[in-house]
């Protein structure tokens, strides 16, 4: 069950050996204090109150006060170690997992629910820390407890702990029931959880679209109607477990009943002492908050079972997109481009989105992309930093197949700025050198000026004012101009530059337009053109239709003898007219 589930995990106690020693050590200590307990009181029933020595009665009951205290000591030790231990366990869980998601393809993340890989790092991770720190230190102590406190009633009599042990043994038919049925309850529990995560991600970050469309009622109808699948299985949840502890509870009474009735027996025969009695039904006590605790053990182990199969599914998850064994560092980059019989789809489609498609873009060279709506312009974009890999031919920097070189000093070269302008939680400072972490305060006015985004000397607290959830505190264009400001930052080599200056009026993409043109001087430029204007800073122009590149040259040789060309950018214009009308 859980135990097995938590194989993988508990190799992040190993650097915390010390204080499992620690907690492990004040769990058999407070164990053996609690058991002592009953053989001080047999001892004083048995010697100074059946003899009526009342001066030994003190010195007595002083020894069951001090070992009461080392049984308080103990305990403490036990609960405050072994929570530290977990709590280090589950950051450092954590910090690996959120690590393994950073590495994860972008495709992954295309497939997977944002809520979902929430709930598992939040809420699922802390269940896995849960019982590390109670449910599995509970189970060993029950277990230990069990074996003790049967030892020792060998030692009063064997009849009554065979008795006790047959009382008991309806826990293992009552466990296994319980684990086939609670299992699935804990699983589709934690599902919902996650499918309720995101419902609540969805609103937050939609939250303007929500209001605009007046679909608050209908985020809300989703909202509760998820909640109630939660509810109900959560009731059903209470429901399973309520029955395993009762049945779980009825055991220790009964047994003690059998002992009372047995054991008086015993006493009456002469068999057995009446300390030795008392002594003996202390020992049944002593099972009963374990006997409690295995109810609540059992349910506890199922969901971290249930808990660490999900975190399986990421982690086990291998990042398609790595560094290959031998693969070199990019040490400089001249720029030189290649798409060599590219072809390409998107994880679980049969849809070619390109295929046998071919460009070289020259050391120095500002190559603009045109074609349709859905053509590929932007997927040939996240083929050069390799956030997807091609299913046919080559991306090729300087010669170099990307897959054999070091993801990170790939990425290193390029700077990248795509249509959708994606901004942090953070700093305008933070945002802004996410790309570069280390970069002159000349370097940074400088991409601040070529965007055109002077804008942030303005704002409260200047490069330090927190620009709020994906920027939304700042208008479309300051965002993308900000994103602009980011892909330049540091003079990378190689920029690859989705319609960055969509959001921008007029003016503002003019002013850009020249400052970028100096930028791209001596620098390999990708640019996806969706606006006309655009096209000024590209030297020259590729038209992607069906997959592949079937037009390449200069913006007027194409617009006079390509049909299609000429085409789209008469499109293109018109929207791009009515946009600014």
């Amino acid at each position: 069950m859980g135990l097995l589930a938590l194989k993988r995990y508990l190799p992040y106690m190993r650097p915390y050996l010390g204080l499992v020693v620690v907690f492990g050590v004040a769990q058999l200590g407070s164990l053996a204090a609690a058991a002592s307990i009953p053989k001080v009181i047999q001892y004083i029933i048995d010697g100074p109150i059946t003899h009526h020595q009342l001066g030994q009665l003190v010195p007595m009951a002083g020894l069951l006060v001090l070992v009461g205290l080392l049984e308080f000591v103990f305990i403490y030790l036990r609960r405050n170690y072994s929570g530290i231990a977990s709590l280090r366990m589950e950051t450092d869980l954590r910090n690996d997992f959120y690590a393994h998601l950073q590495n994860l393809q972008v495709s992954f993340h295309d497939n997977w629910q944002s809520g979902q890989l929430l709930s598992r790092a939040i809420s699922d991770i802390a269940t896995v820390r849960r019982f590390v720190s109670f449910g599995l230190i509970w189970f060993l102590q029950t277990f230990v407890t069990f074996v003790v406190v049967f030892v020792l009633m060998v030692g009063l009599d064997w009849v009554l702990a065979l008795v006790v042990v047959a009382c008991m043994l309806p826990i293992a038919y009552f466990s296994r029931k319980f684990h086939h049925r609670y299992k699935l309850i804990a699983r589709r529990l934690q599902d919902q959880q996650g499918d309720l995560t995101t419902i609540i991600e969805e609103m937050a970050t939609g939250v303007r679209i929500i209001k605009a469309f007046g679909r608050m009622p209908l985020m809300q109808k989703r909202f509760e109607s998820q909640g109630r699948l939660l509810r109900g299985t959560s009731l059903e949840g209470i429901k399973t477990r309520a029955q395993l502890w009762t049945r779980l509870n009825f055991l220790p009474n009964l047994s003690l009943v059998a002992v009372l009735l047995l054991g008086g027996f015993n006493v009456i025969q002469g068999h057995l002492t009446i300390g030795g009695l008392v002594a003996f039904m202390s020992y049944v006590f002593m099972l009963t908050w374990p006997m409690d605790a295995i109810g609540w053990v059992l349910s506890m182990s199922e969901e971290c079972q249930t808990a660490s199969e999900r975190l399986n599914e990421v982690l086990d998850s291998r990042p398609e997109i790595a560094d290959r064994p031998a693969a070199t560092a990019l040490e400089r980059c001249s720029g030189r481009i290649e798409f060599r019989g590219v072809g390409f789809k998107y994880p679980k489609s049969d849809e070619w989105i390109l295929r046998d498609l071919n460009l070289t873009i020259e050391p120095g060279e500002t190559v603009g992309i045109v074609g349709r709506t859905g053509s590929g312009k932007t997927t040939l974009a996240y083929l050069v930093p390799r956030l997807y890999d091609v299913a046919e031919g080559q991306v090729l920097v300087d010669g170099i197949d990307v897959r054999d070189l070091q993801l990170r000093s790939l990425r290193t070269h390029i700077g990248v700025a795509f249509e959708d302008p994606i901004l942090f939680s953070a700093s305008v400072h933070e945002n802004l050198v996410m790309g570069r972490p280390i970069v002159s305060d000349e370097e940074l006015k400088r991409a601040i000026d070529v965007a055109q985004a002077g804008f942030v000397w303005d704002l409260p607290w200047g490069l330090e004012t927190r620009v709020g959830e994906q920027g939304y505190t700042l208008s479309g264009g300051q965002r993308q101009r900000l994103a602009l400001a980011r892909a330049v930052l540091g003079s990378p080599p190689v920029l690859v530059l989705d319609d960055p200056l969509s959001s921008v009026d007029v003016h503002t993409e003019a002013v850009i337009e020249e400052a970028l043109a100096r930028v791209l001087e001596g620098v390999t430029g990708l640019l996806v053109v969706h606006r006309p204007s655009t096209l000024a800073l590209a030297d020259r122009v590729a038209l992607i239709d069906g997959g592949t590149v079937v037009a390449v040259g200069a913006h007027t040789d194409l617009l006079k003898s390509n049909d299609l060309y000429r085409a789209l950018l008469s499109q293109e214009y018109e929207a791009s007219r009515m946009q600014t009308a």
